[in-house]
């Protein structure tokens, strides 16, 4: 126990699996957590006065166990016995092995093979926020820096398993990012700039980081060396694979906030069984594919080129079935390079995942071949760059037998001629057979003696038996160890030679086979780089196919990117809901024109249950999907580049930080109207409805004008209820009216679900609520009373007309009357000229002539 308590001291924050025979031990609060999460029973034993608790199983179960203390976010230690018992009087040494962490696993059973498991890093600097990611099991090592906008998109799209954070800013990260995040606190002496230099520069064996174009970001490189110390403080030291690092170029990808992430579900719907727009693309065969699928999905591309070079390879597959099934077939049979090649340089691979990659590796070669002869740019630089790596795949085929056992220990792993020491040690251990058999013939020829026979027992090993009636016959260098009744038996010096070398040769092939299979890992080492390549590739390969499949099965069409500010959509759909319609109901499909010249902003009005909302995430989605370099599901898209995606959909409290729903939707809308630009898409979804109807409406007029006048001229969709926004389209040249059209039949409405010009009229609320199955007297009562507001509005509207009408004819046309200069007077004296921003200002007065030009 106190072996166990100075090994727990350096390690208080993980769980000890402490090795104790065969058996994996737990003592104390960790016993009572590990008992809890794995489910198996906590006992409890006596130390003098003290009572400890004990949890533990078989030390052969940890694969099994392991997995689940680490998916409950535990760090665990293992705590291996470093010497032989047999060795030893004494307590045998102990320490530990390896730390298991969520965010440092090698373990296929911890690993989810579609996703990667990113280990992420952050530092809080004076004027920006630094990031680094980091998957152990792929290699794939990533840093950015920037605000903390820009920050949270990138925890929301890589979704970390674990965060680093300094332990001074443990407060500031969680009131920044929130609290559903499994963070490990490290000492702020970890987080300086000359400690992380020197650490990557160490690793990577550098001597400035220029190379990976990331120098200029210190913030990044902060974290990214707060990453790799991790590393090593988790015992994680064959790190070879790692033998790069990246920059998130924020410039190079389409902008989308957390809430437009969240708001589109494009990896997680707001219930666990709810279908997400990965869902619904993911047509990757390997895990490698469906990985960087999510990357695409999280980084759609600005560069129209690179758009361009994915969109005429997946048309180019399109259009070439034959091809595409051809590739499809050979991508079967590849397993997770990545992964594997990741497990050789920590020398954790096992011998049936060394023959893995020698199988996946010969499965590349005819896809090399095929792609080279075709004529589509993106294939042939995909066929030109995939490494044969013929020497490793030859190699791996003579060292490994074809059907070797998964575990080392079981033997047998090392193919016959590769190794000609092993072959002998062999030949002497399972050929014995032939041996004693060649030995008794002689033997029984030289002496005359017929029917020897050849024993052994556990007293004295090797035998020869002699029947009485010979014994007479047996040479004098024989020598005796047991009389028969009917038998004499002897031992030559030749049968026990053989003996030891038998009895050694079982050993030494254990440790040989052991060595000669390390020195293979070794070398396989050397080719880390090239299948890293080669991995990224056929990813990428794997995605091309993906989009083509999804584009054949669900008849999607290739967009048009253009440098144009237009988005013209004919027929567009909405991914995620055409497949969970009914058998045999078809999606109705929608136009969607939006410039920045005449229709600007759309306005959409109509009940609920229509498709606003739907019509609203599908323009983004299909948007989304264009810039990623897949077919999007409509008759035809033209897309001028969009550079960022903004949406305001649905009601989110978030009450556990004291913000109600309101509040949220006012916090992501002024989010959206301080990032605008000219290329931006804003979709809106019933704004200001979390306040009285004015309130809204007020609001709600004020963001959409605001919309309007800013130059930016940023192309919006809004949906709403609020009718009265319908007169807009009076007052402002670029905002049109449209509305999701219904049909109504007696007292019942049918949804037509189509998007045609004009405003609505009123919302059906009152039809929605009868159609919920509302008691029939309460949809009565709501009829009543909304006849009575109706009336009062008209009689209160109109006796406003009356009144504007009588003031209008007393003026003359060029005057301005008193209460219109009190206006003007007022917007002036409550303008806060010390916080307007130039364009602020502009639209300020353009507010000033718009107001003039109206009474006159």
């Amino acid at each position: 126990m106190k072996q166990y308590n100075a090994i727990k001291q350096k390690h208080p924050d993980a769980l000890l699996l402490f090795r104790v025979g065969d058996f994996y031990e737990t003592f104390g609060e960790d016993a009572v957590k590990t008992a809890q999460i794995l489910n198996i029973v906590l006992t409890n034993r006596n130390n003098g006065s003290e009572r400890t608790e004990l949890a533990g199983f078989p030390h052969h179960s940890l694969n099994t166990y392991l997995p689940k203390l680490v998916k409950a976010g535990q760090r665990v230690a293992i705590c291996d016995q470093l010497e032989d018992p047999k060795t030893t009087k004494k307590i045998v040494k102990r320490g530990v092995t390896e730390l298991v962490t969520p965010g440092v696993a090698l373990n296929d059973e911890v690993l989810t093979s579609r996703s990667n498991n990113f280990l992420c890093a952050i530092h809080f600097a004076k004027t920006n926020i630094g990031i680094a990611f980091l998957d152990i099991s792929t290699g794939e090592f990533l840093t950015s820096e920037g605000s903390k906008d820009y920050i949270d998109k990138l925890l929301q799209n890589f979704s970390p398993t674990e965060v680093l954070v300094s332990k001074s800013n443990k407060n500031q990260f969680k009131s920044d990012f929130g609290e559903d995040y499994n963070c490990f606190f490290q000492d702020n002496w970890l987080f300086k700039i000359d400690y992380a230099q020197e650490t990557l520069n160490s690793h990577f064996k550098t001597n400035s980081l220029k190379g990976f174009g990331i120098e200029h970001l210190e913030s990044g490189i902060i974290a990214s060396g707060a990453i790799m110390h991790y590393l090593s403080e988790t015992q994680h030291d064959k790190l070879q694979h790692i033998n790069n690092i990246s920059r998130i170029s924020e410039e190079a990808y389409v902008w989308m906030d957390r809430f437009t992430i969240r708001n589109l579900e494009l990896y997680q719907g707001n219930s666990q069984q709810a279908l997400t727009l990965i869902d619904v693309i993911d047509k990757t065969i390997s895990a490698m594919g469906s990985r960087m699928l999510k990357r695409w999905l999280s980084l759609p591309l600005k560069q129209r080129e690179k758009i361009e070079d994915r969109l005429e390879a997946v048309d180019y597959l399109n259009k070439n079935q034959n091809l595409l099934k051809g590739i499809q077939q050979q991508l079967k049979q590849i397993s997770d390079l990545e992964r594997l090649i990741s497990k050789v340089a920590t020398q954790k691979v096992n011998p049936r995942e060394l023959l893995q990659l020698k199988d996946s590796l010969e499965a590349v070669i005819p896809i090399k071949t095929e792609l080279s002869q075709k004529d589509n740019e993106a294939l042939k630089v995909i066929a030109d760059n995939l490494h044969t790596c013929e020497l490793l795949r030859e190699k791996i085929h003579k060292a490994i037998q074809p059907e070797t056992p998964v575990l080392l220990s079981k033997g047998n792993v090392i193919a016959k001629g590769f190794h000609e020491e092993l072959d002998e040690l062999r030949d002497l251990a399972y050929s014995g057979k032939d041996f004693l058999d060649e030995m008794l013939k002689r033997e029984s020829e030289s002496t005359g003696i017929p029917k020897l026979k050849i024993g052994s027992n556990n007293v004295f090993g090797y035998y020869l038996e002699v029947r009485h009636t010979h014994k007479d016959k047996v040479p004098d260098h024989w020598i005796r160890k047991q009389t028969l009744v009917n038998a004499e038996r002897y031992i030559t010096e030749e049968l026990k030679t053989y003996e030891a070398k038998i009895l050694s040769a079982e050993e030494k092939i254990n440790v040989l086979e052991a060595e000669i299979y390390d020195n293979l890992v070794v070398w396989c080492r050397d080719y880390i780089k090239p299948v890293q390549q080669n991995a990224v590739l056929i990813a990428k390969l794997d995605v091309l196919c993906g989009f083509a499949q999804l584009a054949l099965e669900d008849q999607y069409h290739k967009p048009e990117i253009n440098d144009d500010f237009n988005l013209d959509i004919k027929a567009g759909r909405h991914p995620v809901i055409e497949k969970q319609l009914p058998e045999g109901e078809a999606y109705i499909a929608n136009d969607v024109f939006l410039d920045r010249e005449e229709q600007q902003i759309i306005m959409i009005t109509g009940p609920n249950m229509s498709g606003k909302s739907a019509l609203l995430r599908q323009t983004a989605i299909i948007v989304l999907l264009a810039q990623m370099g897949c077919f999007v599901p409509a008759e035809s898209a033209e897309i001028g580049l969009v550079d960022k995606i903004f949406t305001r959909v649905g009601a989110s409290d978030n009450i556990s930080m004291g913000e109600s729903t309101f509040m949220v939707e006012m916090n992501e809308t002024a989010s959206i109207l301080n990032n605008i630009s000219e290329r931006s898409l804003v979709l809106l979804d019933e704004i200001g409805r979390g306040t009285s109807t004015y309130d809204g409406i007020s609001i709600a007029w004020a963001i959409t004008e605001y919309l309007h006048e800013h130059p930016s001229q940023a192309k919006t969709l809004f949906a709403t209820h609020y009718h009265e926004l319908n007169e807009m389209t009076h007052k402002f040249e670029r905002i049109k009216n449209y509305n999701v059209a219904v049909k109504e039949y007696k007292d019942k409405i049918l949804f037509l679900r189509t998007l045609k010009p004009g405003g609505s009229a009123h919302s059906f609320g009152i039809h929605v609520a009868k159609m919920a199955g509302m008691p029939q007297h309460v949809v009565k009562k709501a009829e009543t009373i909304l006849k009575k507001l109706e009336e009062a509005h008209t009689t209160e509207e109109s006796a406003e007309h009356l009144k504007a009408a009588t003031q209008e004819s007393q003026l003359s046309f060029f005057q301005l009357d008193d209460p219109l200069l009190e206006d003007i007077k007022q917007e002036i004296l409550n303008l806060e000229i010390e916080t307007l921003t130039p364009v602020e200002a502009l639209m300020k007065l353009n507010e000033i002539k718009r107001m003039l030009i109206e009474k006159k």
